[in-house]
C-alpha cells in the first residue's frame, strides 16, 4: 500500500508570480508618472500661452463666440481693416458683493473715460450683464481684476481695427449693430457690400485686395481737406480712376469720420458723396456734349462757328455766358476754352433730344452708378425732354448724377470710347470687363485733343500739372436748394485725365459751396479751388502710378491751334478765368 506525501510548492512558480507583480506595479507607475508629466506640461504651455498673449492671471472670463472677419487690405498688401483680438470688462449686477458707490469710484480711477456716476448706473442697473470696457488693455485688466470683485468679468473678443484711421473710411464702411438689428454686421461700403465673403469660415485668411492705392488715397484726402479748410466749403469729393479697367485709385469724401470710433459721428460724415449724393455739375457736361455732337456727325468741323453774340432766349427763359466772355461767333475749341452756355445750347439745339439722352444714357447716367457699394443714389433725370431742357441739360442744368458718374463718363470720353464699370476691387492685369463702345476711336481722339486746350488756354490752366500732359473741364453750377437754387452757394468740380497723350487715369476734385478768398480776389468757382487740387494730386501721384513727368511730349493739336482767336503761346483770354 502506497502512501500519500505533501510536496511543496516550487520555487520557481513563487518567483514568477512575483515578478509578475513587480512588473505591473511598474507599469502603473509609468502611467502615473505620464500622466502627471502630462499634467504639468500643459500648466506650463497654458502659462506660456498666457503669457505671450497679454492674458491677466486668473481673471474670469465669458464665453464668447466670435466672428472673424477677414482682412481688407489695398492694392498693395497694405491693411486697411484687420481683425483683432481685444479684452472686454463687462459686469453683472447681481454677482457684485461690495459697495457699489466704492466700486464705482475705484472703476472711474481706474478708467477715466467715465466718470463715478456713469460706473455707479452701470453697477446697479436690472440686467444680467453690461458692457464697462470694449477696448481694454491687458494692464487694464489686471488692475481691474485686482479690485477683486467677483462680479466683474473679462473676455476675449475680435475687434475690427482700421489702423489707417479715417483713411478711405467711405470705401471701406464700418461694422456694427443698428437700433433693429443686434448682430455685428457690415453697415456700409465694402464691409457691408461683402459681409457674407469677409465672415465665411471657408475663406477665413484670405483678404480682400481693393484697387484703392493708400499712396493716391492719401494724396487726394491731403489736398482736398486743405482746399476744403481753405475755401470753407461744406462738403467736398476726389476721385481718381483707372480709365482702362474702372478701378478706383483713391476715393474721398469730405467730412469724414473714423470706423474706429463712431460715437458722435453726423450724419453728413457718414454719408459717401462720391457715390450717395448727386449734383449738377454744370459746364463739365460740355465736353460730353460736344463728344455727341461729333461722334452723330451733327458736327464735323472743328472751324464750325456758333452764335454767342447775345444771351439765348427760348420761350421764357434766358441762356446767357459769364461776363467778360467773347459776345462773338465761336468755334469748337473756343466753345470749350471760354465755357460758353450759348454756343453749347445752340448745338444741343441741332442734336435734339434723343441723340443727347441716348449718349447720356450711354455713359451711364440714367442709373445709379455701376459699382459694388450698396450706398448709391440714382440720377435725378429730367422728366420732361422739351427744347429747353435738351439745351440746359447740355452744359449741366436740369440733371443731376454723383462725382463718380462723372468721372467714369470722362474715362469713357478719353480711354478710346468705351464704358465699363468702376469697382474697388484689385482687377488682375488683363481681367478687366469688355464693356460696351459708346464713342469711336477717332471722337475719343478729338476730345483729347480739346480737354488738352481747357487745360492749356482756358479755364483748366490751375489744373494742369508740368509734364504731365493735362486734359479737363471745369464746372461751376448753383447749388440746388429746396426745390430751386442758391444763388449764393454754388459746386465747383474739376474733372480731369492724363497723360493726354496715352490717357491712364481721371482725376475728380469738387468743393460743395466754397467761399472766395483774398488769393483768389473773391472768386469761388472751380478755376480758383478745384482745378488746382487737381494739379497738385497729379504732381504728387503721377510718377508713384507709372506715369513720368516729360515737357517733351504732348497731344498733337497742331490741326486746332490755328483756329484759336489769340497769339500762339500768349496769355489765355481773360473771360476763361470766370467758369
Amino acid at each position: 500500500m502506497s502512501t500519500l506525501v505533501a510536496r511543496p510548492l516550487p520555487a520557481r512558480r513563487s518567483s514568477d508570480q512575483r515578478h509578475a507583480l513587480v512588473a505591473v506595479a511598474h507599469v502603473r507607475l509609468m502611467m502615473l508618472m505620464l500622466l502627471i508629466g502630462a499634467g504639468f506640461l500643459l500648466v506650463i504651455v497654458r502659462i506660456a500661452l498666457l503669457g505671450l498673449l497679454g492674458s491677466p492671471a486668473g481673471a474670469a472670463t465669458l464665453t464668447v463666440n466670435p466672428v472673424v472677419r477677414a482682412d481688407i487690405l489695398d492694392r498693395n498688401g497694405q491693411p486697411l481693416a484687420r481683425t483683432i483680438e481685444a479684452w472686454t470688462i463687462g459686469v453683472r449686477p447681481a454677482e457684485l458683493l461690495g459697495d457699489r458707490q466704492g466700486l464705482a469710484d475705484r472703476l472711474a480711477a481706474a478708467m477715466p473715460e467715465h466718470d463715478s456716476a456713469w460706473y455707479l448706473q452701470r453697477l446697479t442697473m436690472k440686467a444680467k450683464f453690461t458692457y464697462l470696457d470694449k477696448h481694454a488693455s491687458p494692464a487694464m485688466v489686471n488692475q481691474i481684476h485686482a479690485l477683486g470683485e467677483p462680479g466683474i468679468v473679462f473676455a476675449r473678443e475680435p475687434e475690427r481695427l482700421y489702423p489707417q484711421s479715417t483713411m478711405a473710411a467711405h470705401a471701406l464702411g464700418y461694422i456694427g449693430p443698428t437700433a433693429t438689428d443686434p448682430n455685428i454686421m457690415g453697415r456700409a461700403g465694402i464691409e457691408r457690400a461683402f459681409d457674407t465673403r469677409l465672415t465665411d469660415p471657408r475663406h477665413r485668411g484670405e483678404p480682400i485686395a481693393l484697387s484703392i492705392d493708400a499712396r493716391v488715397q492719401t494724396a487726394m484726402e491731403s489736398e482736398l481737406g486743405r482746399a476744403m479748410i481753405t475755401f470753407q466749403a461744406k462738403a467736398a469729393t476726389g476721385l481718381v480712376l483707372d480709365v482702362h479697367t474702372g478701378e478706383v485709385l483713391a476715393m474721398v469724401s469730405l467730412p469724414v469720420y473714423n470706423p474706429n470710433k463712431l460715437t458722435g459721428t453726423t450724419s453728413d460724415a457718414l454719408r459717401n458723396n462720391v457715390t450717395q449724393s448727386v449734383y449738377e455739375l454744370g459746364s463739365t457736361f460740355k465736353p460730353i456734349t460736344m463728344a455727341t455732337a461729333i461722334q452723330s456727325g451733327t458736327i464735323t468741323s472743328m472751324a464750325r462757328r456758333f452764335d454767342a453774340t447775345a444771351p439765348l432766349k427760348v420761350g421764357g427763359f434766358t441762356i446767357h455766358d459769364e461776363r467778360g466772355d467773347p459776345k462773338r461767333w465761336l468755334n469748337i475749341p473756343e466753345t470749350l476754352i471760354y465755357s460758353s452756355n450759348v454756343a453749347t445750347a445752340r448745338i444741343a439745339d441741332e442734336l435734339g433730344k434723343d441723340k443727347l439722352s441716348a449718349m447720356f444714357t450711354g455713359m451711364g447716367f440714367g442709373e445709379r452708378p455701376s459699382i459694388e457699394l450698396r450706398e448709391r443714389a440714382g440720377p435725378i433725370w429730367p422728366r420732361y425732354w422739351g427744347r429747353t431742357t435738351v439745351m440746359t441739360t447740355a452744359y449741366g442744368h436740369g440733371i443731376a448724377v454723383t462725382p463718380l458718374h462723372l468721372a467714369n463718363a470722362y474715362a469713357t470720353m478719353v480711354n478710346g470710347g468705351i464704358w465699363r464699370p468702376t469697382t474697388l476691387l484689385k482687377v488682375a492685369p488683363g481681367q478687366a470687363p469688355a464693356g460696351r463702345r459708346v464713342l469711336s476711336e477717332a471722337t475719343s481722339a478729338r476730345m483729347r485733343q480739346l480737354l488738352r486746350l481747357v487745360c492749356l488756354y482756358g479755364t483748366g490752366r490751375k489744373g494742369d500739372a508740368p509734364g504731365y500732359r493735362v486734359g479737363g473741364k471745369t464746372g461751376t453750377a448753383e447749388a440746388a436748394s429746396n426745390g430751386g437754387y442758391d444763388h449764393h452757394r454754388n459746386v465747383a468740380t474739376f474733372v480731369a485725365a492724363f497723360p493726354m497723350d496715352a490717357p491712364r487715369y481721371v482725376v475728380l476734385a469738387m468743393l460743395d459751396s466754397p467761399e472766395g478768398t483774398r488769393e483768389t480776389a473773391g472768386w469761388k468757382t472751380a478755376a480758383w479751388n478745384a482745378a488746382p487740387v487737381v494739379g497738385r494730386v497729379i504732381a504728387r501721384t503721377g510718377a508713384i502710378l507709372g506715369v513720368m513727368p516729360d515737357a517733351r511730349r504732348d497731344v498733337d493739336i497742331s490741326d486746332l491751334r490755328p483756329m484759336l482767336t489769340l497769339v500762339a503761346g500768349a496769355t489765355p483770354p481773360s473771360g476763361a478765368e470766370e467758369q
